[in-house]
């Protein structure tokens, strides 16, 4: 584990400082916002170049744990998500689609360094990673089209023209990289992926300094958002926790199998749903904001999840 992922949970949060103080500036709080989106695309870039689409024969080697990834992420999720939010949310309508746009995208990355401190099944978390991936791409639409139509808060159209130019630009580009080092894998190996698998999260922590300092303001005048969001995403994590020992135990998944599933229904990829979001909501920074305030409490989450899951199997070796 790099120093870079084992500190990420302290870099976000510094980058939402640091933005927050940028934001105090008013010509740096005018100009922000046109970096976000720039950013956001680089680290889609970045991740779609370094995603191990060669592990997609291996998922299907465990149906049983593929099945199970697939219809909690796909189906029980979104489900989930907007009960949650008609529960807690239902009178803050752009809060309650920025909630479920964070909740409907697993986790691509650092998913796996809390598996591996809980002492899951790497290989097995890798190997649905590309799975995971293509179809939050194919479904984010659907997942707009379903929860912002029935909210009635933006054109259908321009949601699609969003999603083409945020996830099929970078998709497109990371393929015509590969296909320019075919010849040359060893610099796409040892040094155009290793610096985009290490960046990432510094292209994500440059997005949120810039989402901050332009939304800054409007953040402090509604620091309740926090609040809001708090308990429906503190019920999401425990009920899906829930979720995934209960399969393990009925399917006898091993513990480490069952950790795996654990980390990869509760890890959450925001960034995706928040690069759309950022050119179909302009004008509604809420939904922004919540796919920006998830992760800094999704991480502390997924650390405190990752030493229970430790706990349970030193309980259980004992």
């Amino acid at each position: 584990m790099s120093i870079i992922e084992k500190f990420q949970t302290f870099i976000i949060l510094l980058a939402v400082g640091v933005g927050l103080l940028f934001g105090q500036v008013p010509f740096i709080e005018a100009q922000a916002g046109s970096f976000i989106l720039p950013f956001l695309l680089f680290m889609l870039y970045g991740l779609f170049l370094t995603t191990p689409i060669d592990n997609l024969k291996k998922a299907f080697k465990n149906i049983p744990f593929l099945s199970t990834n697939v219809l909690i992420n796909f189906i029980w999720t979104p489900i989930l998500a907007w009960l949650l939010g008609a529960v807690f949310l239902s009178d803050h309508p752009a809060l309650w689609l920025g909630f479920i746009l964070l909740l409907v995208t697993p986790c691509t990355d650092w998913y796996l360094v809390f598996t591996s401190i809980a002492k899951g099944n790497i290989a097995l978390s890798t190997s649905v990673l590309p799975i995971n991936l293509i179809l939050q791409v194919i479904l984010l639409p659907v997942y707009f089209f379903i929860f912002a139509g029935t909210m009635e808060t933006v054109a259908f159209s321009s949601i699609i023209e969003s999603v083409v130019f945020v996830l099929l630009l970078p998709l497109f580009l990371a393929a015509v990289t590969r296909y320019l080092f075919k010849n040359r894998q060893n610099i796409l190996q040892e040094k155009i992926i290793p610096f985009f698998a290490t960046s990432q999260i510094i292209f994500l922590s440059l997005a949120i300094v810039a989402m901050f300092a332009s939304q800054g303001s409007y953040l402090l005048a509604n620091l309740e958002v926090i609040y809001l969001l708090l308990i429906p995403l503190l019920l999401f994590f425990s009920i899906n926790f829930l979720v995934a020992q209960t399969v393990g135990k009925v399917l006898k998944f091993s513990f480490e199998d069952t950790t795996s599933l654990n980390l990869t229904i509760i890890a959450r990829n925001s960034p995706i749903a928040l690069a759309i979001v950022v050119i179909a909501f302009p004008e509604q920074p809420l939904i922004a904001l919540a796919l920006v305030i998830g992760p800094l409490i999704e991480l502390p989450v997924l650390a405190a999840v990752s030493q229970i899951l430790l706990m349970m199997k030193k309980r259980t070796v004992a």
